[in-house]
């Protein structure tokens, strides 16, 4: 079977961007038994209850859903089992300082293949308040409006010319 390249995305977190503020993301790879890998290129997978806590100096995902694989047998995992995230030194030593700030939490925003192998890409996230998240919707409808706005009158200005 030929390596596979580029990238394909598996899952996202799509509420993430909306109930976190995201201020820094790292790529982790993740340690996975052969039935998860199987059921994650069926694309059977969910982000939406995850997040990462950091144990004994170890990066562990929590909470994510792989649902079991259809053809498994009694080797079949756990569904929701704890997973064990693939980092550098480095890496978990800044994320170690950074998560005992309070609000701080780490968070899965996107699971992929990249190059053959399972990522996820988790973010250093703040919890929005209800205040922001309004704002934010806020500021994305007022672009929406002024943009179709531009449209509109460029299309106006194409029709006289």
């Amino acid at each position: 079977m030929p390596k596979e390249q580029g990238q394909k995305v598996i899952a996202r977190n799509k509420k993430a961007r909306h109930e976190y503020t995201i201020e820094a993301t790292y790529e982790a790879g993740i340690s996975l038994t052969g039935t998860e890998v199987k059921s994650l290129r069926a694309g059977r997978a969910s982000l939406v209850d995850g997040y990462a806590v950091i144990k004994d100096a170890e990066v562990w995902l929590q909470g994510v859903h792989i649902a079991e694989y259809a053809e498994g047998t009694w080797t079949n995992h756990v569904p929701r089992r704890n997973r064990k995230l693939l980092l550098h030194r480095a890496e978990i030593n800044k994320l170690i300082g950074k998560t005992k700030e309070t609000g701080l939490t780490l968070i899965p925003l996107e699971l992929y293949f990249k190059d053959g192998k399972v990522k996820v890409e988790i973010g250093l996230a703040r919890g929005k308040k209800t205040y922001d998240k309004r704002q934010t919707l806020m500021e994305r409808q007022n672009k929406r409006e002024a943009e179709r706005a531009m449209a509109s009158a460029f299309k106006r200005n194409n029709r006289r010319g």
